[in-house]
């Protein structure tokens, strides 16, 4: 409290004083106040002054340290009287000051513990405006707000700031007990000028204010949350003691409890999913609705009792409704089709014995009932509808995820349930959503999965597509032996070579190896045409292609294995058919449709609305001179021809090879370079300084395309044995096969496709290696109608052919 007495003028205050360093605020002038002092250096200094004139100096520190120099100190401080000292029990003393005047540190007499200062005594810069008395009123009045509803301010606080006179004596009284930061008090103790005083603490008082209204609003806030939680518990009380009083004893954890008993006694569990459920069960009943161990066992229960534990109902199915129902859906793919119908056969064979079994009385006659089948092949040709056509034959559950770009073998498995937000595996949760132990699930994408530092998603699906291991099947999450046998398995990949060996070893492959032309033909017909004018807002009466038109978008626009593409090439023309039909019903009377206009497409057509084609169907690739061999190749775009060229210049020599090969095919070009200079050498005597002397260059136009694989060995090799002897290969011939070292021909894939490339590209001959002849069955019979097929085992049986004498 401020200290009303008055100092005798005859008192005039030391110009050397002692100097205490405070840590925690400045003291302001006028002030009645306790100070704890505990320093041994500062309480030597204190008893030295009390036998003294008890004046000392209270400085604020700079920063805090244990040791300060008078360099630490702020250079404006208060000179205050000690009016008692009281000793403590720690060897510290307690001290009751009265401050009189501010003073600054003019000079260190001595600069370290105990410090002593020369100072300069300040004075007030007074200034009696009608300003000043403004601003001491609004002081007051602000201070007034404050200190009402604010317990810290005692009345004799509130009394004492009324009756102090002076301005200046305000505004620090003010400051002292203003909850600011020191820096800032310390900021009103230096200023001089009572006006600019008293307005910097105005600004404080307001900045005080302003806290207190949102203090007050968080507090109003915090206090309406607990009056409503408490207000929501009396209530629920309430309608407990109501609900005991009716009869109506159950509430929501006890009717959640009871829904879980009776679904788990109906599932009648044995052995250890018995116990652990029952257990589950057990705490589950003991524990609080608002703890977090609650949500957690009641979401396991919750998992536990939506997957389907019985076993599944009967398999009603008919093979031969089965057989149409797959070839509605699909045109050809007869390997899939026949793998099905022998499937439908094993079940009903099984059903049978299972009867036979059971009326017996022996063994209970189950077995296990899933099959896994992987569907490889090109994109676009058909694979993930395959699977739903499946279902819909079989009459089952159809559950489809992709597993491309996995990481985490949890996103098969599960997550513990120690994890936060655990769930169960992608297998679990399927047949949460089928509810039948004996869905069809298809897995797509395999061969693009990936391992990380979580796990290996390909090693996860080792146990789940293991007909020894999936009877027991365990997911992290569910930790309980779970039967997934009766799951029809369909795996779908582009390629094999990224599938692990062991899980390829688990499956059945199936290859799909793309559609030719006039599969495309009929696929378009049957399927593509009508979706696509129904998806563009057309009618089937609209529309009419002709046979060469769509031959013309299959082969000009669309040659890739799959029929995506295909179908794009539909939708845009539809489209732009739809804009046409909109434009010629805005032009007739009321805007109406004018009779349903018939579109017919032909080739001019199919031009006019996609532009020329992307594959020019004119031009006809010739090995029309020395060095040059026409090949067959398969492309993700289908079968295509292949010119192979070879030169040679005078120089070191050696092979240059170019067209962006592979790896595989480099070792290819190499080993047919050493197969052709040994026929050479050996068949036609061709001098071996020939070879030292001129460098070869081997390439395949087409530059910017990747191209690999080892199927045009001997295509390379009769290219540079037609360049050694200066001989062009024997016109409309084309040929593939993989060339060995020792001159066998090896088997190649896509035959197919190759066969289509070369009718396409007016080829009457090719030769294949001859254990490609069982391929042959696999081609239509208007692709090989005026092809002749050569098979040959050996290079040389190919060089007669090719390059006869």
């Amino acid at each position: 409290m401020p200290d009303q007495s008055v100092v005798p003028l005859d008192q005039i205050l030391p110009h050397k004083l002692p100097l205490v360093a405070l840590m925690g605020r400045p003291i302001f002038p006028g002030i009645f106040t306790p100070i704890m002092i505990g320093n041994p250096t500062d309480v030597k200094v204190i008893d030295e002054v009390v036998s003294g004139d008890a004046l000392i100096g209270l400085v604020m520190l700079q920063n805090e340290t244990e040791t300060p120099v008078i360099g630490d100190l702020y250079t404006v401080g208060t000179a205050a009287k000690i009016v008692r000292k009281i000793n403590l029990p720690d060897g510290g003393v307690n001290i009751f000051i009265s401050t009189l005047k501010r003073f600054k540190i003019k000079k260190a007499l001595h600069a370290n513990a105990p410090i002593v200062g020369a100072v300069e005594y300040l004075e007030d810069e007074e200034d009696n405006t009608a300003e000043v008395k403004a601003l001491t009123r609004a002081l007051i009045s602000e201070m007034k707000q404050i200190s009402e509803n604010n317990p810290l301010f005692s009345e004799e606080m509130r009394l004492n700031m009324i009756n102090i006179d002076h301005p200046g004596k305000i505004a620090d009284f003010i400051a002292s007990i203003l909850n600011i930061d020191k820096a800032e008090q310390q900021k009103v103790l230096e200023l001089l000028n009572v006006r600019k005083r008293m307005e910097q603490v105005l600004v404080f008082i307001k900045k005080e204010q302003e806290l207190l209204r949102i203090q007050k609003r968080i507090q109003k806030e915090i206090n309406e949350k607990i009056e409503k939680s408490q207000r929501d518990y009396f209530l629920k009380e309430e309608l407990k003691a109501i609900k005991t009083e009716l009869g109506m004893t159950t509430d929501a954890k006890s009717s959640e409890y009871q829904r879980f008993k009776d679904k788990i006694d109906a599932f009648k569990f044995e052995g250890e999913i018995k116990e652990t459920v029952e257990q589950e069960l057990e705490k589950f009943s003991l524990m609080e609705p608002n703890s977090a161990e609650f949500i957690v066992t009641r979401n396991y229960l919750d998992v536990i009792v939506s997957l389907p534990w019985g076993d599944p109902p009967p398999e009603n199915f008919d093979l031969k409704m089965a057989w149409e129902i797959l070839e509605a859906d699909h045109y050809g793919l007869t390997d899939v089709k026949n793998r099905i119908a022998e499937y439908l056969a094993v079940r009903k064979l099984r059903g049978s014995r299972n009867v036979k079994a059971k009326s017996g009385g022996k063994s209970g006659g189950r077995y296990p009932g899933g099959s896994i089948i992987c569907l490889v092949g090109p994109p676009g040709v058909g694979k993930t509808s395959v699977g739903r056509s499946i279902a819909r034959a079989l009459g089952k559950e159809f559950f489809r995820f992709s597993v491309g770009g996995m990481r985490d073998e949890a996103e098969i498995k599960g997550h513990r349930r120690t994890y936060i937000g655990a769930m169960p595996g992608k297998i679990l949760q399927g047949l949460k959503i089928v509810k039948t132990r004996a869905p069809i699930f298809m897995i797509d994408e395999i061969d693009k999965m990936g391992a990380s530092y979580q796990g290996d998603p390909a090693s996860a699906l080792l146990e789940v597509l293991d007909p020894e291991q999936n009877f027991s099947f365990r997911d992290h999450y569910l930790d309980l032996p779970f039967d997934i046998s009766q799951i029809f398995f369909i795996v779908t990949a582009n390629t094999l070579d990224t599938i692990p060996v062991p899980l390829l070893d688990r499956m059945e492959i199936i290859e799909i190896p793309g559609y030719i032309d006039m599969e495309k033909l009929e696929i378009a017909r049957r399927y593509l045409v009508p979706k696509s004018i129904e998806k563009n807002g057309l009618k089937r009466n609209q529309v009419r292609y002709t046979k060469d038109s769509l031959l013309h978008i299959a082969n000009g626009y669309a040659r890739e294995a799959g029929v995506r593409t295909f179908e794009k090439n539909l939708d845009k023309i539809h489209r732009k058919l739809a804009k046409q039909i909109i434009e010629d019903m805005e032009k007739l009377p009321g805007g109406k449709d004018g009779g349903k206009p018939l579109y017919a497409v032909d080739k001019k057509a199919v031009e006019k609305h996609l532009g020329k084609p992307l594959f020019p169907l004119d031009v006809v690739k010739k090995a029309d001179k020395p060095g040059m061999s026409l090949g067959l190749a398969w492309t993700s775009m289908g079968g295509d021809t292949l010119i192979i060229e070879a030169v040679s210049s005078p120089g070191k020599g050696g092979l240059v090879l170019t067209g962006k090969m592979g790896d595989t095919m480099k070792e290819s070009a190499a080993i047919a370079m050493t197969v052709a200079r040994k026929a050479g050498i050996e068949r036609y005597g061709i001098d071996s300084e020939w070879f030292e002397n001129n460098q070869i260059h081997l390439h395949i136009p087409e530059g910017a395309t990747p191209k690999d694989g080892p199927s045009a060995g001997i295509t390379m090799a009769t290219a540079l044995l037609s360049l050694f002897r200066g001989r062009v290969v024997t016109g409309e011939l084309a040929m593939t096969g993989e060339l060995s070292l020792t001159g066998q021909v090896l088997p190649i894939g896509g035959l197919k496709e190759k066969t289509v490339a070369a009718r396409r590209n007016y080829v009457k001959d090719i030769i294949i290696p001859r254990q490609n002849m069982r391929d042959i069955d696999d081609i239509p019979d208007h692709v090989k109608k005026s092809i002749s097929f050569h098979p040959v085992d050996r290079f040389d049986e190919v060089l007669t052919i090719a390059l006869p004498e």
